[in-house]
């Protein structure tokens, strides 16, 4: 057994051994029934600090490894998400609260994110530069040392590899923090994935912690790059400190993603696509559909529709029975998704699906007729509510698509695929979808966003990775030393 419970419980991995937490233990809970389904360790300072000099100690004999021993770990952690994905996806159901599509789809980019870091080791590692002088110059790309990770509760399994197995490919030694409500599938998954595959004692160290860990690992000055991934709130706390302490920060925040519908669009098309991307995983996703932007000769059938397929969707426990939406993580996310539903309503949105919830069971929500400064249009919800706002003409569609601090994703649905590219040039945004919605990804690809989105494309795809977990280092070499003047 992968995960068995009594490797990790009450405890945290550093130098290779589950050891107790300095911080105590936390209660794994299951958000669909409120069931303790485990306990892990609970990091503070103090774990993050030997884990930070447990990975630094590791990390130069990795480094040294050659390309092929560090490819093939890579490769034997992709198999191994496959071989144990009915365990995996287990807790994935039960802990994070997705439903079992979700969970799949999950163990799929993990082992894809694998096999493409596993790919990094032996490519070009530099170039030769020209030069004045009779010398070989050359710049090379080296590991930057120990990475820290920290990782959200949404999806931890994807938003934890995609950092963590190309740092490792290129030579780094990754401390990794997860959200301590998803500790098990962010972290404990992905510590016994490495351990299994053969990665040495130390490498990867997985601490779960709050805030006290999250900014001891900032700041510890044995971690020059710190890859994080949660709300722009946090991010700039994130950005702050590393500034501060002088490292780079590569910051994947929130975004309130539009999808824009033309006046030549299939309206059935349309909703299907607009019901993916505004309901899948419950909303909690930083792609997720936050805006629909709609042709007018368009809205109406299409709020029609849109209601009607949200009112269908059953919402439940995903391991209960087959669900289309699971439960919201926490209380205080569920409340923070209704108080935007009902201020929203206030301000003369009207709801014309859903706005209910049952425990942490939110309800498929469609918003029509919404000012546009209204919060659930406005703010990132973090939830399955769809606010629809109509325009009349291709500049009001820029206007309003644009008109936000955010700048992740953008999905854009139209019979003229010309008119789409040219329609996206206008918008700033990371990512670009025609004729689909936002929530895409996948592992060669680049993915980042602008403004308060974050920091730009520095996860996914070989330059991305490259550029974000090592250093450019200027190297020549001359036959005879040169002569100087004193």
């Amino acid at each position: 057994m992968l995960l068995d419970k009594e490797l990790w419980t009450n405890r945290v991995f550093i130098g290779g051994k589950w050891t107790e937490a300095s911080g105590g233990s936390r209660d794994v809970v299951e958000p669909a029934t409120g069931n303790v389904i485990g306990r892990t360790g609970a990091g503070d300072a103090t774990d993050i600090a030997q884990a930070v000099e447990s990975a630094a100690a590791a990390q130069p004999a990795w480094a040294a490894t050659s390309h092929a021993e560090r490819a093939a770990v890579l490769r034997k952690a992709a198999q191994l998400w496959t071989e144990h994905g009915e365990e995996i996806s287990w807790w994935n159901v039960r802990e994070v609260g997705t439903i079992p599509p979700m969970a799949g789809f999950a163990l799929h980019v993990a082992e894809q994110e694998c096999y493409e870091a596993a790919g990094l080791p032996g490519r070009p590692y530099g170039e030769l530069l020209a030069s004045e002088q009779p010398r070989l110059s050359m710049s090379r790309r080296v590991p930057v040392g120990v990475v820290g990770v920290i990782s959200p509760f949404n999806v931890p399994i994807i938003l934890g590899i995609r950092s963590v197995a190309p740092a490792l490919a290129l030579g780094n030694a990754v401390v990794l923090k997860p959200d301590p409500r998803t500790a098990v599938t962010g972290g404990v998954v992905l510590a016994r994935i490495f351990e299994e595959a053969g990665l040495p004692p130390g490498v990867l160290q997985v601490v779960p912690g709050g805030v006290e860990a999250g900014e001891a690992l900032i700041t510890h000055p044995k971690v020059p790059v710190i890859s994080f991934t949660g709300s722009t709130g946090a991010g700039r706390r994130v950005g702050e400190l590393a500034g501060k302490h002088l490292k780079r920060a590569h910051l994947e925040l929130g975004g309130n993603s539009a999808l824009v519908v033309l006046d030549d669009a299939d309206v059935d098309e349309a909703v299907t696509l607009a019901a993916f991307g505004t309901f899948f995983h419950q909303g909690q996703i930083c792609m997720t559909t936050g805006r629909h932007i709609v042709h007018e000769s368009l809205y109406d059938d299409y709020v029609e529709r849109l209601a009607a397929k949200a009112a269908h969707l059953p919402v439940g426990d995903p391991a209960a029975g087959e669900v289309a939406l699971g439960p919201l993580i926490d209380e205080r996310q569920r409340d923070k998704v209704h108080g935007l539903v009902t201020a929203s309503a206030d301000a003369g949105a009207r709801v014309a699906a859903g706005g209910t919830y049952d425990r942490l069971f939110y309800s498929a929500t469609v918003l029509s007729d919404v000012p546009a400064g209204a919060p659930a249009f406005a703010e990132e919800i973090f939830g399955p509510v769809a606010p629809v706002l109509k325009f009349g003409s291709v500049d009001d569609a820029v206007r309003i698509a644009a008109d936000t601090e955010y700048g992740l994703s953008l999905g854009i649905v139209t019979k003229d695929v010309m008119k789409g590219l040219a329609l996206a040039d206008r918008m700033p945004t990371g990512i670009v979808h025609i004729n689909d919605q936002t929530v895409n990804d996948e592992a060669n690809a680049p993915f980042g966003g602008l403004g308060a989105s974050g920091t730009g494309s520095r996860f996914g795809g070989a330059a991305a990775n490259v550029e974000a977990f090592t250093e450019t280092r200027w190297v020549t070499m001359r036959s005879q030393p040169p002569t100087y003047p004193f």
